[in-house]
């Protein structure tokens, strides 16, 4: 067990010199992941709700695509598909890009919870009380002013509890990883279980890991919730 915990956060290292565990790569691609799928929603879920169908159908293809499809073929497009395209690899710029897996694995994550995450906004920004818009509109407050101070900050802070979730699953999502060969935590897991067949044990420490990473995650988020969702309660 002592050898499986040392495997565990022994760095990978990468051509370039540079060093990596398997926990500290789960830790990053979740962040970066759910960041850029953030904030890739913040102006999706404004076009998904509005009343111009030329702004609202592209944004409402793209959920029903990248939501439709499951995200281990996705990122097989992303990772095998897309490069094996000879327009792309005459490219030099995509050529760049898609050949580096990290790079892949991050698009293909970012995507599919970008999409996830402007339909929860969405849902939010339909669910804003009439009366509080109309008041903001009373105030002098239209066009763009009125989403940047009222309605995308309402719509976060209520879409919270959901947007948590989101955010779980995206970190058990990164266990697909592995396929592109990207070291995070299952790839580490399998690694050591082929080297040493201790499958409980190599498989158990990788289920610990990420039970402790959801249960930080499920605390900040309920750190979150009390601060930013305590004007909810007051009104019951």
């Amino acid at each position: 067990m002592i050898e499986l915990i040392q495997e565990y956060w022994r760095p990978f290292i990468y051509s370039d010199g540079q060093q990596i565990t398997g926990l500290a790569m789960t830790l990053w691609l979740t962040s970066v992941s759910s960041c850029l799928g953030l904030l890739l929603a913040l102006p999706l879920s404004i076009a998904r709700t509005s009343s111009r169908r030329w702004l609202r159908w592209p944004v409402q293809s793209f959920t029903y695509v990248f939501r439709g499809t499951p995200l281990y073929i996705q990122l097989l497009i992303f990772y095998t598909g897309i490069y094996s395209i000879g327009a792309v690899r005459e490219q030099p710029l995509l050529d760049a890009f898609f050949r580096e897996a990290l790079n892949c694995t991050l698009l293909a994550f970012a995507l599919n919870t970008a999409a996830y995450t402007t339909e929860i906004l969405a849902g939010a920004i339909r669910a804003m009380p009439r009366g509080e818009i109309e008041a903001a509109r009373s105030l002098g407050f239209d066009g763009w002013k009125l989403y940047v101070h009222l309605i995308m900050p309402s719509a976060l802070r209520r879409s919270l509890p959901y947007y948590s979730n989101e955010v779980i699953f995206m970190l058990h999502s990164t266990t697909l990883a592995f396929t592109a060969t990207v070291p995070d935590i299952l790839k580490v897991a399998r690694d050591a279980n082929a080297a040493t067949f201790l499958t409980f044990q190599s498989f158990g420490l990788a289920a610990a890991l990420y039970l402790c990473i959801t249960f930080a995650l499920i605390c900040l988020f309920r750190l979150a919730e009390r601060r930013w969702l305590s004007f909810l309660d007051s009104n019951r």
